[in-house]
């Protein structure tokens, strides 16, 4: 006698795993609107990896002694930021070894003035003392021969506070500020940004361009267009599009992203950057998106492009004149982008689109491997960062 497998019994208990992942779903859709916990989503500040840092101590996670200054930098809103001073290859090279542990603070003067500075936003999550960053740092004071300004904000590792948009843009400029008053020049300061890093860096940059003050550039690594897009595009692990559910009910994406509190919408001021721009991105970042710079990239490239112009009726209703006349237009503004884009390929690094706007280089770097978090450590990324903000008195 043989035995039936129960069939209806193995489909009953698919219906349930679905359902509870259903319900799931649902109850942390619902949970994201409520702007507390939004919040804590976005920044996981709480997230203060490394568990027990040392601030004080930045040999403790992989600097060299004597290198760093742990130094406090008051906003205008009366918040203390937490901030490490790494100073440049030469400066340190120059002093005898082992530095007194204070070298660095005793330093900073010395090293604004005489090397350019690279001052970094970090993106979400953990602090300044996080391993990748300190790689980041590394790389910077040794293959760029410069300074470092990295700073917690408020709310990050020992700075105390909570994480807003606008508050994220006072410590921004408190930094900025900051390196001014040891006596950086603006035109030795390179602003660096990675993933929410970006917006802030990006943020920043334009209000430095809209006073008309001159500095060497920005970067932004890994960065996403804006929140909403963002929202829209964001893969947990990389493989579930987290709006695909509420996408497929009719106007519902718009209506939830209505509760969304922060925006960090940086493809709405981007073509504001008067300097020059590196946007670069690992095609494997299964975080955010390699998309996001190219809209950022296809913004600051848009007002050198002939606009395309639709009749005014659907296209349904168009005639074959007008689908003409349409697609010519298409194909000028292809051209015209053609003519204006140079394209390097790198082999087995990546590709570089590059052209000339408002009389600076605005580059977007494309690097096949990286992901979302080491892309900024990679040795080629440094060399595209030297040739396009560096000159060779900086680097001697």
């Amino acid at each position: 006698m043989s035995i039936q497998p129960d069939k209806d019994g193995l489909f009953t208990r698919i219906r349930r795993i679905f359902a509870v992942l259903g319900f799931l779903y649902l109850g942390a859709v619902i949970l994201l609107t409520v702007p507390w916990i939004q919040s804590h989503i976005l920044y996981m500040n709480a997230l203060k990896l490394p568990w027990n840092a040392h601030f004080d101590a930045p040999e403790r996670h992989g600097l060299a002694p004597g290198k760093t200054a742990n130094i406090k930098i008051q906003t205008a809103d009366n918040h203390t930021l937490g901030a490490w001073f790494i100073l440049s290859d030469t400066i340190y090279h120059d002093m005898s070894f082992p530095p007194p542990p204070s070298a660095a603070e005793l330093h900073i003067s010395e090293a604004v003035t005489q090397r350019p500075t690279v001052l970094f936003f970090h993106g979400n999550a953990a602090t300044r003392a996080l391993s990748m960053r300190v790689r980041l740092y590394s790389g910077f004071t040794s293959r760029l021969n410069a300074n470092v300004l990295a700073i917690d904000y408020r709310g990050f590792g020992d700075s105390p506070g909570r994480p807003t948009e606008d508050g994220l843009s006072l410590d921004a400029r408190a930094a900025w500020d900051w390196l001014i008053a040891q006596g950086a020049s603006p035109q030795d300061i390179l602003i660096v940004g990675h993933s929410l890093g970006t917006a802030v860096a990006s943020g920043l940059s334009v209000g430095l361009s809209e006073d008309g003050t001159k500095f060497k550039g920005t970067v932004l690594m890994s960065p996403f267009s804006s929140l909403y897009t963002l929202v829209d595009t964001y893969n947990i692990f990389g493989v579930f599009p987290v709006m695909l559910p509420i996408n497929m009910i009719p106007r519902a994406a718009g209506i939830y992203k209505r509760f969304l509190v922060h925006k960090f919408d940086t493809l709405s001021v981007i073509s504001k950057l008067k300097v020059p721009i590196l946007i670069l991105h690992a095609e494997d970042d299964w975080d955010i998106s390699h998309t996001h710079s190219d809209a950022l990239f296809d913004a600051l490239l848009e007002p050198y492009l002939p606009p395309v112009y639709s009749p005014p009726v659907s296209q349904e209703s168009w005639t074959t004149q007008q689908w003409g006349e349409y697609h010519a237009q298409l194909v000028t503004r292809r051209e015209a982008r053609e003519s204006l884009l140079t394209r390097t390929a790198i082999p087995n690094f990546g590709s570089m689109d590059q052209f000339d706007g408002f009389g600076e280089r605005i580059t977007l770097l494309k690097t096949s491997t990286g992901s979302h978090n080491e892309v900024g450590t990679l040795e080629g990324v440094h060399e595209v960062i030297r040739v396009t903000f560096f000159t060779p008195e900086d680097l001697r």
